[in-house]
């Protein structure tokens, strides 16, 4: 080989290796999401507007997801899992999809209830479990708790979601945490006696149902009734002007809690860049998108939002039962609502 064929074949060496070395610290994040809120384009372009790192992901089912990220192994590009409700970030856990993260940061923002023991995922914000009433069905303090959803005096009053839905199997966890199975079991019972048609719909059908008067109580997601509150279609607002909405058991263990939450996934090419995204949507800044983008509460305390309906909501006493009980408690769940035919 000549001298010259010999540079020429060192010199594409050197090329192909500083290509790959780029593609290794290529200043991405891939992140696979099952949030589908347009108002969270505010947290992506915060980020990268804060770090110059760029974000790039993809948005399916949380089941799609997790069957994705499965499908793709050792070779997934993906840096990071998003969605919502701690029920299904145990899925992906227990799927065996996210590495555990270490970080002060993370460990001095998110309280310890909204983040899972080991690190493997936490909470950026959080939605309440509320009651929603008729108000002119309904007297203010004639419902407070959760329980009383299963007293008789409720016969016929009540609508609800399906038990199959991931935010009531997370409710009934934190009912096996704080009563017990059998009594979670009778309090299931209690209120699928009382309904007042069969479960069907999501959290606003609920609220509607209430308005509509097809029932008096239901349970929902506060920010289901804060995008109704603050919505400019007259009939949506008149909804949100038909209801009330009550922080229940705030004498007992308090209103349950559920968050939107986020993991660095187990064979993540970007680890560095996902944990600085974990870290960047615990600031004060990304915080604040939550609250006001989706109507949900920051998981950071003292962090102020400029959120008119949630700021009229009030303060509130919240569970602080950890969130990883909710998917720890999720079989025991479902089998409950499945015994007493709560469909």
């Amino acid at each position: 080989m000549t001298l010259f064929a010999k540079k020429s074949v060192i010199a594409a060496l050197a090329m192909a290796v500083a290509s790959a070395a780029g593609v290794a610290q290529e200043n991405v994040v891939n992140v696979y999401s099952g949030r589908h809120y347009q108002t969270d384009e505010a947290l992506y372009s915060g980020f990268t507007k804060a770090t110059g790192i760029k974000v790039n992901r993809i948005e399916a089912s949380e089941d799609a997801i997790i069957e994705r990220i499965r499908n793709e192994g050792a070779r997934s590009p993906a840096d990071l899992m998003i969605t919502v409700d701690a029920g299904r970030l145990w899925r992906a856990e227990q799927a065996g999809l996210f590495q555990p993260v270490k970080s002060k940061t993370l460990e001095q923002r998110i309280p310890e209830n909204l983040r899972e023991p080991g690190g493997h995922w936490f909470g950026f914000s959080q939605r309440a479990r509320v009651i929603a009433y008729n108000k002119d069905k309904v007297r203010p303090g004639e419902i407070t708790s959760y329980e009383q959803l299963a007293d008789a005096k409720w016969k016929g009053r009540v609508c609800m979601r399906s038990s199959t839905n991931i935010y009531n199997l997370s409710l009934m966890g934190a009912f096996i945490d704080h009563l017990g199975a059998e009594k979670a079991e009778r309090w299931a019972k209690g209120v699928r006696e009382n309904l007042a048609q069969e479960p069907k719909g999501g959290d606003t059908d609920q609220l509607k149902a209430v308005a509509a008067g097809q029932c008096d109580v239901t349970i929902s997601n506060q920010y289901y009734y804060a995008r109704l509150a603050r919505s400019q279609k007259p009939d949506e607002k008149q909804v949100a002007e038909k209801i009330a909405i009550v922080f229940p058991n705030q004498n007992s263990w308090g209103t349950h809690v559920n968050i939107s939450g986020a993991g660095v996934l187990k064979n993540a090419p970007h680890r560095e860049n996902a944990v600085k995204f974990l870290e960047y949507l615990a600031s004060d800044e990304a915080q604040r998108y939550f609250a006001d983008g989706n109507n949900e509460w920051p998981a950071v305390r003292g962090v102020k939002v400029d959120n008119p309906v949630l700021n009229a909501l009030g303060d509130f006493k919240a569970d602080r039962l950890n969130v990883a009980a909710l998917g720890r408690n999720q079989p025991n769940s479902q089998k409950i609502y499945d015994r007493v035919a709560w469909k």
